[in-house]
Parts: structure tokens; C-alpha cells; sequence
């Protein structure tokens, strides 16, 4: 392997977030993750018996396609099977865009959303969620980006950083934007579960949205890589073609284990929850205990602060893990660098201790 291979300077698509989140030092106190706190096969109760290597899931395993439609308002013919969100988001990629396309992305974003379309051939063309007003999803900047070529708006609800919900009212006029163009509307739901806006879905109707999720972040079951794409049936049918290409069928083994859990979501999401409402509320005081940040109240698992009269936070980030062994992600990997992103979906134990490092390293200087 040649120098120029390792340092990845011929590596032609990147997510640096990623890079960096797989490449870091491992933390003691460890507020960069943004999943609810992983759960055990205990708290999957058959989950022991629930493993084999055998079952029919060539377009997805049926009893996992009807759990997911039962859940979430939709039939089975409209659900296409994906490893993670990430691999959902991918195969609507894959099954939509074309060289020469483009596609609309918010600003601040999560990286990957952007690399896949780059692999595709389509440029991305951003709008932009301000701190300033809240990180609030403003049809009026997906109208002034949109163009003859786009045919994909891309739309994390809650925002990824950011953690706000995408109001009803701003989706609906997106989407209307998206018919009177020919293109559609990516929402990604992957946080959704585990905020008390779930029934916000109702506001997405129409064969114009796509909305991507996944067993991964809200539950604790981040293992199972269990995604999945609704869409209409004719998207499905593009979705699934796309997905023989990109890996053929998932793991059956996970599959299996999804079903089961669709079975215990109800317990598993009462579980997540009480996790959140103890842990927000320690992120809360946290933050309104601090002169020198300025946030935006979240609902998901993460927040995005910002420190005041500092415009990169990554030598502060830098330090805080070198120093505390306290881990935040850097506010560039989302073209925000002023900011660091805090999760809170884990142990609050640990959170209370990764905090109490942060505290301490604020009030030392957070430059």
C-alpha cells in the first residue's frame, strides 16, 4: 500500500465524520454517540430462540415488512428492508438519482448524506437551518435551491445535529415544492422514535415523501442494523431493484431478530424514554447553569451548543478528550464549527460524569 493510499489522498468519496468517529480514541466519558443506551439479548425476551440461519427474506423478511407497516401507517408492499438508515437513505440514492442531478441537503448536516450523492454523479446544493432561527426548516430556502434538476430534497426530522423537530406545516410546503419540480422528499426519521413527536408523521402523506428509519438510534438495537425505506409501491419496486444490486438481501439472522423486537417495541420505547426524561433533564440544567453557551432546546438525543466569542470549537473538543478523557464531536464534521454536538442517549451515569469534565474544562477556558 503506497503512502499516498494511506493518507486517503485517492480516496474519492469521504465522510469525514464517520472517518473520524471509527478512527478516535476510545473515551471514558463518551458524549459523541448520539444512540439510545444499547440494550442486552435480555431485554429481548426470545431473542436466544429467535436465532437461525434459515428464512425466505429475498425482498426482506415478510413478518419484519408487516411489523414495520403495522407500525408506522403503511402496507408491506411499500417497505423496503435496509441495512441501518444509512443503507436506506443509500438505496434512495441509488434508486433516484442520476449523473447530472441534484440534490438538496441541509446545512448543518450529517456528512454521509452528502457523499452518497456525490457517488451517484449528482451535486448537492445546500439550504440552510440557522441557529438563529432554530435551527427551523424554511421552505423558503428549499425554494430559492430547487431548480429543473433537483430530484431529491433531503430532510432529517428531528434535525441531525441540531435535535429540533422539522415543523408539519414547513414538510407539507416542501413537498409541494418537490411535485411542482418532478422531484421527492427524503425525511429522515431515525431520532423520531425517541422524542414525544412520533404522531408527527401523520403530516407526511403523499407518493412524493420517502421516509427512512431504523431499529438503531431510539432503541438500543444499533447491532441489528435493521432499516427500512416507506415509500409508495412504485418507489418500493425501484428501491428493492436497487437494493439486488447494492448487497442482494439483508441477514436473515438480523431480520429475524428485528421481527422479535417489533414484538417488545412498545417496552423497548418506554425504556428509551425514561432514559431521555432523565437525561435531558441533567443536559438542561447543565446548559442553563452555562453563560458561555448559547443552544437551541432539542428534542432528540443530542444537542448542538455553540461556545460564545469562539468560532471553531475543535481545539476545545481536542482538549476536553485529551485532557478528561470526555468525548463531543466537533461542530465542522456538520459545516458548523463553532459548535459541538452532546448526546445524551446513554449512560447517565457517565453523562453525569462526562458533564462535570465539561464544566470544568469551560470554565479553564473553552478556547
Amino acid at each position: 500500500m503506497t503512502e499516498q493510499t494511506l493518507n486517503g489522498s485517492d480516496v474519492r468519496y469521504r465522510a469525514p465524520y464517520l472517518e473520524w468517529a471509527k478512527t478516535r480514541p476510545s473515551a471514558e466519558f463518551d458524549l459523541a454517540g448520539s444512540n439510545i443506551l444499547p440494550c442486552s439479548l435480555d431485554d429481548l425476551p426470545g431473542g436466544r430462540e429467535a436465532i437461525a440461519l434459515w428464512g425466505a427474506n429475498d425482498n426482506g423478511y415478510a413478518p419484519l415488512m408487516e411489523a414495520i407497516a403495522a407500525r408506522y401507517g403503511a402496507q408491506a408492499s411499500q417497505v423496503t428492508t435496509a441495512s441501518g438508515t444509512s443503507g436506506a437513505n443509500f438505496l434512495v440514492y441509488a434508486a433516484l438519482l442520476s449523473p447530472g442531478d441534484a440534490v438538496l441537503v441541509e446545512r448543518p448536516g450529517y456528512d454521509p448524506l452528502l457523499g452518497a450523492a456525490r457517488m451517484f454523479g449528482a451535486a448537492t446544493i445546500r439550504f440552510d437551518r440557522t441557529f438563529e432561527s432554530g435551527f427551523a426548516l424554511d421552505p423558503d430556502r428549499v425554494r430559492r435551491a430547487i431548480s429543473p434538476r433537483t430530484k431529491l430534497i433531503v430532510v432529517t426530522h428531528p434535525h441531525n445535529p441540531g435535535g429540533v423537530a422539522a415543523d408539519a406545516g414547513a414538510l407539507h410546503e416542501i413537498g409541494r415544492l418537490a411535485e411542482q419540480h418532478a422531484a421527492h422528499v427524503l425525511v429522515d426519521e431515525v431520532y423520531l422514535d425517541a422524542t414525544p413527536l412520533a404522531s408527527s408523521r401523520g403530516a407526511i402523506r403523499g407518493d412524493v415523501f420517502l421516509r427512512t428509519s431504523s431499529l438503531t438510534k431510539s432503541y438500543g438495537l444499533s447491532s441489528l442494523r435493521c432499516g427500512w425505506v416507506i415509500a409508495s409501491e412504485a418507489l418500493t419496486y425501484r428501491l428493492r431493484r436497487a437494493r439486488d444490486i447494492v448487497d442482494g438481501t439483508g441477514s436473515i439472522v438480523a431480520e429475524r431478530l428485528g421481527a422479535l423486537a417489533f414484538q417488545h417495541l412498545d417496552r423497548l420505547n418506554a425504556r428509551a424514554h425514561q432514559i431521555l426524561r432523565t437525561n435531558a433533564h441533567l443536559v438542561g440544567e447543565f446548559l442553563a447553569s452555562r453563560r458561555d453557551l448559547e443552544w437551541v432546546p432539542s428534542v432528540g438525543t443530542v444537542v448542538f451548543p455553540r461556545i460564545r466569542g469562539v468560532n471553531d470549537a475543535s481545539a476545545f473538543a481536542e482538549r476536553l478528550m485529551n485532557d478528561t478523557r470526555t468525548a463531543v464531536v466537533p461542530g465542522r464534521f456538520f459545516e458548523a464549527p463553532a459548535h459541538f454536538r452532546l448526546g445524551y442517549g446513554g449512560d447517565t451515569e457517565k453523562l453525569r460524569g462526562g458533564l462535570e469534565r465539561l464544566a470544568g474544562a469551560l470554565d479553564a477556558g473553552g478556547r
